[in-house]
C-alpha cells in the first residue's frame, strides 16, 4: 500500500486516513492507488460504509503543483487519476462519508462533492483555486455542494469559504470542533453499517440514478478544459509562480 493512505476495516466500517505531509497533496501515483483503494473496499463484502479522512493539516491540497511544474506532461496521468477516484467515491457501492478539517483544496473538494455525506471541522475550508493554478476542473464536484451563482463566484475568484459560512448552503451534515471530528464521523457510519447491507447497497445504486445529470461526464467535459488551459503560457506561468512562491505575471 502506497505509504500516503493508510486503512482499517472494523465493524463493517473502513476507514481510509490520508496522510503525505505537509499537505496531503497527491502524485498522479497517488491519486490512482487512491481510487484502487476505494474501488476495492467498495467491492469488500464485509464493507458496508467508508469514511475518508486526514491527518495533518488539512483534509487535502489537491494535486501536486511541484510535479506538475517539473512534469507537465504528466497532466493526463493526474486527470486520469483525479476521475478514476472521484468516481470510485460517487459510484461506490456503499456510502461514503467524508470528514475535513483545514483547507479542502482542488481535489479534496472533487472527494468531497463526490461523497455522500460530509462532516466537517469547524476550521474547515473550502476553494478550489484552479484558475490560480492553470488549470480547470472540479466545478461539476463543487456544484453537488453549492448553488450555481456561489460556485461562480469561489471558480472565478479562487476565494475560501468557511465551515460556519458552507454549513447554511446545506451539504455539511455537522459541523465539530476539530478533536470531535472522527468520533462525529464514526458515529453516522455506525448508524449505517446497522442496517440491511443489501438494502444500503441498492438504496445507493438508486439514488445515484435520480441525480439530475451525470457527475462523471460533466467531469470529462470540464477535464477537456484542463488539457486546453495546460496549452497556454498563462498555465506555466501560474505553475512556476506558485513553485517560487510568488505572484503570477500576466
Amino acid at each position: 500500500m502506497t505509504q500516503a493512505f493508510r486503512i482499517s476495516i472494523d465493524a463493517g466500517i473502513a476507514e481510509l486516513v490520508i496522510d503525505k505531509p505537509p499537505v496531503n497533496a497527491l502524485d498522479s501515483v497517488e491519486w490512482f492507488a487512491l481510487a484502487g483503494h476505494l474501488d476495492a473496499l467498495g467491492a469488500n463484502p464485509e464493507v458496508r460504509v467508508i469514511v475518508i479522512r486526514a491527518e495533518g493539516r488539512g483534509f487535502c491540497a489537491g494535486v501536486d503543483i511541484k510535479e506538475l511544474d517539473a512534469h507537465p506532461e504528466r497532466i493526463v496521468a493526474v486527470n486520469g487519476g483525479n476521475y478514476a477516484t472521484f468516481k470510485a467515491v460517487h459510484r461506490s457501492p456503499v456510502p461514503v462519508i467524508v470528514a475535513v478539517h483545514g483547507f479542502v483544496l482542488g481535489g479534496g473538494i472533487g472527494i468531497t462533492g463526490a461523497a455522500d455525506i460530509v462532516v466537517a471541522s469547524d476550521c474547515a475550508t473550502f476553494a478550489l483555486p484552479e484558475v490560480d493554478r492553470g488549470a480547470m476542473g472540479g466545478g461539476a464536484h463543487l456544484q453537488r455542494l453549492f448553488p450555481v451563482q456561489k460556485v461562480r463566484y469561489l471558480f472565478f475568484t479562487g476565494d475560501k469559504i468557511g465551515a460556519r459560512e458552507a454549513e447554511r448552503y446545506g451539504f455539511i451534515e455537522r459541523v465539530v470542533p476539530r478533536a470531535g471530528l472522527r468520533d462525529a464521523a464514526l458515529e453516522i457510519a455506525r448508524k449505517i453499517a446497522a442496517k440491511s447491507p443489501a438494502m444500503i447497497r441498492i438504496a445507493k445504486e438508486a439514488l445515484n440514478g435520480i441525480e439530475d445529470g451525470n457527475l462523471e461526464d460533466k467531469y470529462r467535459w470540464e477535464q477537456g478544459f484542463t488539457l486546453q488551459a495546460y496549452t497556454s503560457p498563462d498555465s506555466a506561468e501560474t505553475r512556476r509562480a506558485f513553485v517560487e512562491k510568488r505572484d503570477a505575471t500576466f
